[in-house]
């Protein structure tokens, strides 16, 4: 959708690097069964705003049949984007729609960074940092993003999700900061379209 690949992006500037992350989540969303809109977490106006503005879309249907979400996890997503949406730079309107998309790929199984499309967790840490500074600059301990996001949820509703006070003594201590390896799902087939931002 920026016409190379996602290994080929160059993202030295900050709105190079915004194109590059606005198109690798929309690329692994179009990957995927269902609207791209619910895919996305944007809104259908969202979603053509984002297209007319920033992308060039070749090969992606977003009028692709709707397939509801459950209810569970629309509340879900609204309570991860509410959390994101405190901590959005004031007036970014693609920091608004990063929080959509991050609280709705969230739910996928994946790493975080690679449920975006990103090539890695350095590239996810940096949208953070560029989008959500203060809720970033909180994750001093450089947890596992979609860990630290669901603790945040869990203790915003008054809940421990943690059974230790001291995150070394923790048994799941590899669970929320152990290495996050693995490959950009826009990597995995060369051949497929999704696989070309």
């Amino acid at each position: 959708m920026t016409g190379v690949p996602p290994k080929a992006a160059r993202i030295e500037s900050d709105e190079a690097f915004d194109l590059h992350a606005l198109a690798c989540i929309v690329s692994v969303a179009a990957s995927e069964s269902g609207a791209l809109a619910e895919r996305t977490g944007l809104s259908e106006a969202d979603l053509s705003a984002l297209f007319s503005s920033f992308l060039v879309c070749g090969g992606i249907d977003a009028d692709s049949d709707v397939v509801a979400t459950e209810m569970a996890d629309a509340e879900e997503v609204e309570l991860i984007r509410d959390i994101l949406l405190a901590h959005v730079v004031p007036g970014s309107e693609k920091g608004r729609w990063f929080a959509a998309m991050i609280a709705r790929r969230a739910l996928e199984p994946n790493h975080l960074w690679e449920d975006l499309g990103l090539r890695n967790r350095g590239e996810l840490t940096r949208l953070m940092a560029r989008h959500f500074g203060s809720l970033a600059a909180r994750n001093d301990k450089n947890m596992r993003w979609k860990r630290f996001i669901y603790r945040l949820m869990c203790e915003n509703d008054g809940f421990v999700m943690c059974a230790t006070p001291v995150c070394t003594n923790c048994a799941d201590y590899n669970s929320c900061f152990g290495a996050e390896e693995g490959t950009s799902r826009l990597s995995e087939d060369p051949a497929s379209p999704a696989s070309r931002v």
